[in-house]
């Protein structure tokens, strides 16, 4: 690659405001500013309150080339330690955040502390941002978070729609059998049915702010320059193939961007944390102790919450399996009220259980001690899993969560689902299975198998590396032109 111009290109990078979201899109900052890119990264005001309030002032400062700014996303400021309500937030967005973006832009661009901007790497669900970039002549790729499955999955809202199986009929439809139909029209996705589909589809109402937003969302994409995912084509091949013919978008599969991460040697932004939460760092020295994938690892992810009974289905299920286990619950993980185990349940679990509130995820899957996932598989999760060898017990909650979890069941072999009437009786019978059982052996293999995948796609010559590459040399093209 040649030099980089005498002017650092500036990048801005902009997450939807979830922690799923915002981890992936700094890993890529990190990327680029490694490779001598002057960043940007931009936070919600709330979110950016959560940081300082998790990580203290001075660990969201930035440094002279990677630096934090914010925007407002137009909810009432609350003070709390929580996910927002995901469709107002959403709704939000769209409605309030293009005029404080394009100001940003515009203080940027005339700021004589930084580069102008060359270009926008924006979340795919953060669309009002193409209209500034539009507007100001920036060349804008959009980072889409999920899995490629879920992507196009979401590309195809609008022909669900037309062809009338979107939105249901009445609520009958989510219990009758209907959401076993078969869709057979989506490139890469065989014997695929509506159950698989991200959950926004569940809907009487045509006007549901979630269903019009990911579809909004998802016409926008061939708005931008490229689309980037954080996947690798051995493992979506046929998606990502069929994402480029039938949509005629450019893909960029940039992962598993953790293990590209990994490559990066000493820079500033290394240590640079965006965690919402607290995280606790215990967990690791307890895994010490125990032996080979012994212990379980347990999180629903920052999102996901359940009812008190499903909380206690849970925790039993896990106590009567007499396995290790590592379970992370956040303080909003059940629905109304705080996440509160019985007495009972922890005097039984005391010598086996260790809980925390929030974990440094990748470090605790890589540990040589875990020897499952029960995950609500969210992409990041799943990705993480497939980058530790680690099989998993899928509990999937929403989005494209179920579709995520049919491809680790069927597609990858790296997976076992769980009811989403959980029971304690099938999580006591699966964490057995998974941990000690004939077909978890399988799965552990096969899971070691797509490591190895995923190493070699982000090695030199490997097809994340060689992408990532592309995607520099694209963004020093537009920074030589202007």
């Amino acid at each position: 690659m040649g030099s980089l111009p005498v002017q650092k290109p500036h990048v801005v990078c902009i997450p939807f405001p979830a922690q799923g979201h915002i981890n992936p899109m700094l890993q890529l900052a990190k990327l680029l500013h490694f490779r001598g890119f002057y960043i940007t990264f931009i936070n919600t005001e709330f979110n950016h309150r959560r940081l300082v309030s998790s990580r203290g002032p001075d660990l969201v400062k930035g440094s002279d080339d990677f630096r934090f700014e914010t925007i407002p996303d137009g909810l009432p400021m609350i003070d709390c330690d929580r996910t927002q309500d995901i469709p107002a937030l959403c709704n939000s967005l769209r409605n309030n955040c293009h005029p404080p973006f394009l100001d940003l832009l515009n203080k940027l661009n005339s700021s004589a502390s930084g580069p102008p901007v060359t270009c926008i790497i924006s979340d795919g669900v953060m669309s009002f941002t193409l209209s500034a970039a539009e507007e100001l002549g920036i060349p804008e790729f959009v980072f889409f978070t999920p899995s490629g499955c879920g992507f196009m999955s979401y590309l195809h809202y609008s022909e669900l729609i037309e062809r009338g199986y979107v939105p249901l009929k009445d609520e009958s439809c989510l219990s009758n059998g209907y959401l076993d139909t078969q869709i057979d029209f989506i490139p890469g996705m065989r014997d695929i049915s509506l159950r698989d589909l991200p959950t926004f589809i569940r809907t009487t109402d045509r006007d549901d702010i979630m269903l019009n937003y990911d579809l909004y969302n998802g016409k926008n994409a061939s708005r931008a320059r490229a689309v980037i995912l954080n996947t690798f084509y051995d493992l979506e091949r046929e998606v990502i193939d069929g994402i480029a013919s039938k949509f005629s978008l450019r893909v960029y599969g940039l992962g598993p961007l953790s293990l590209l991460c990994d490559q990066i040697s000493e820079s500033p932004s290394k240590s640079i944390g965006l965690n919402l939460w607290k995280e606790d760092t215990n967990c690791l020295e307890w895994l010490d102790q125990k032996g080979h994938r012994s212990v379980l690892y347990v999180n629903f992810g920052s999102i996901t919450v359940m009812t008190p009974k499903q909380l206690r289905e849970f925790a039993w299920g896990l106590a009567n399996s007499k396995r290790f286990f590592l379970w992370v619950i956040r303080p909003d993980l059940v629905e109304g009220e705080s996440a509160i185990l019985s007495e009972e349940f922890i005097k039984e679990t005391q010598e086996r259980g260790f809980f925390s509130g929030w974990v440094p995820q990748e470090q605790v899957l890589s540990h040589s001690s875990i020897g499952g996932f029960l995950t609500h598989s969210g992409w990041n999760s799943t990705m993480e899993s497939i980058c530790g060898g680690v099989p998993m017990l899928c509990w999937p909650f929403f989005a494209e969560q179920q579709m995520n979890c049919r491809f680790a069941c069927t597609e990858w072999g790296i997976g076992m689902e769980i009811d989403t009437d959980v029971k304690r009786e099938e999580v006591e019978s699966l964490v057995r299975e998974l941990m000690e059982g004939e077909k978890g052996k399988v799965m552990r293999k096969k899971a070691g198998e797509w490591k190895e995948s995923a190493e070699k796609a982000t090695i030199s010559g490997g097809s994340s590396y060689m992408n990532m590459e592309r995607l520099i040399n694209e963004i020093l093209l537009y920074a030589r032109e202007n």
